[in-house]
C-alpha cells in the first residue's frame, strides 16, 4: 500500500478535518522549482552582494508563469511600450514583472539596453540567475557589437567581461561571465559532451555612397562650322572651310552615405563546452556567446610545465544568440 493510500485510509477513519490537514501538508511539501542555469561559485554571479543572494535562496522561488505571461510581449507594438508595461508590474509582483520583461525581449526587437540597465531593473539584474542571459540576448538584438556594449555594461558596473581581459588575467576572471562575438569553427564530441572551437570576431564598418531619389542625365552635341577666304601666296586667292563638333554630358544625382557591417578575426580563439549537441550552433556562423571562464589549457603541442607553451581559454557556454544584421548605436 502506498503512502498516499495509507494517509487516505487514516483520514477516512479520523474524519474530514484530519483529511484537510493532511492535504494541506502534502501540498506544501510538493512545491519544486528548477532553473536551467548552473550557479557560479560564491561571489561570481551577476548578483555580487552575498547577503542579498542568500535571501534570494531562502525564497521558495518565482511563481510559475501564467500562460498569458508567455505572450506578454506580443501585446505591444513597440519594445518601449512593452518595457513600460512590464515596469508597472514591479509595484505588484516582481516575479511577474521579470517574466513580462523577458517576454518583451523574446517577442519584440528589444534594443533598449539603457532601459534594461536603468535603476528600475537594477535589483532584478542583481539577484536574478538568468539576468546575464537576458542582457546577452539584448546585445544580440542590437547587432552584436560586443566591444562597444561591454563599455556600456561596465559603466553600470555589470560584471560581464570580454575574452581579452580573461586571457590577460586568467586567475582574476576565472568563474566569471564572459561575452564575446564568435564564429563556430569546428564541433567535436568527447563522452557525449561537445567541444566547440570558437574564433572571436571583431566588428567594424565600411562606408559607401548610395543613390537616393532620381538621377538626371543630359547629353548635348554642338557643331561649329565656318569658312575662311583670302590670298594664300603663290596659290592666289583661296577659300577654306570646316566644322568643329563638341559634345557635353551632364549627370546629377543625390547620394547618402551608408555603412555596411563587417567582421574580422581578432586573433583570439577559445574552446567552448556544451552540455549536449546542438544542431543550431553550427560552424561558419557568428553568435553572441555568453559563457563562464574556466581558465587556460595548454594546447596539444605544448608541455604542461612550460610557461611559454601556447594556451587556449576554456569556456562553459551558458547561452548563444544570433546577432541581428543591423547595429544599433
Amino acid at each position: 500500500m502506498s503512502v498516499f493510500q495509507k494517509l487516505t485510509k487514516v483520514a477516512t477513519r479520523s474524519g474530514a478535518a484530519l483529511l484537510c490537514a493532511v492535504a494541506v501538508v502534502g501540498c506544501g511539501s510538493s512545491r519544486h522549482t528548477h532553473t536551467t542555469v548552473d550557479e557560479a561559485p560564491p561571489g561570481r554571479m551577476l548578483a555580487e552582494e552575498r547577503p542579498a543572494r542568500r535571501a534570494a535562496r531562502a525564497d521558495p522561488g518565482p511563481v510559475p508563469s501564467r500562460p498569458e505571461e508567455k505572450a506578454f510581449g506580443a501585446r505591444y507594438a513597440t519594445p518601449a511600450q512593452c518595457e513600460v508595461a512590464a515596469r508597472r508590474l514591479l509595484a505588484t509582483s516582481r516575479d511577474e514583472a521579470w517574466s513580462a520583461l523577458k517576454s518583451c525581449v523574446e517577442r519584440t526587437h528589444f534594443t533598449l539596453l539603457n532601459a534594461l540597465l536603468s535603476d528600475a531593473w537594477a535589483e532584478e539584474l542583481r539577484v536574478r540567475p538568468d539576468a546575464a542571459q537576458v542582457i546577452a540576448q539584448v546585445v544580440a538584438w542590437r547587432g552584436g557589437s560586443v566591444e562597444g556594449e561591454l563599455q556600456i555594461l561596465h559603466a553600470r558596473k555589470v560584471p560581464i567581461f570580454g575574452l581579452s581581459a580573461a586571457v590577460a588575467q586568467p586567475e582574476m576572471y576565472k568563474g566569471r561571465y564572459l561575452l564575446l562575438r564568435a564564429q563556430v569553427a569546428d564541433v567535436r564530441s568527447e563522452d557525449d559532451k561537445p567541444t566547440v572551437w570558437l574564433v572571436e570576431q571583431g566588428m567594424g564598418s565600411v562606408a559607401r555612397e548610395q543613390a537616393v531619389g532620381y538621377a538626371t542625365r543630359k547629353d548635348s552635341v554642338k557643331v561649329h562650322s565656318g569658312a575662311v577666304g583670302g590670298n594664300v601666296g603663290i596659290l592666289g586667292p583661296s577659300n577654306l572651310g570646316g566644322q568643329i563638333a563638341t559634345s557635353e554630358q551632364e549627370v546629377s544625382s543625390s547620394t547618402v552615405q551608408r555603412f555596411d557591417n563587417v567582421t574580422d578575426e581578432t586573433g583570439r580563439e577559445a574552446l567552448g563546452r556544451l552540455q549536449k549537441a546542438d544542431p543550431f550552433f553550427a560552424p561558419g556562423q557568428d553568435f553572441v556567446v555568453l559563457a563562464r571562464f574556466d581558465g587556460l589549457r595548454v594546447t596539444s603541442g605544448g608541455e604542461g610545465d612550460d610557461e611559454d607553451a601556447p594556451k587556449l581559454p576554456v569556456l562553459t557556454i551558458v547561452g548563444y544568440y544570433a546577432p541581428h544584421p543591423l547595429v544599433v548605436y
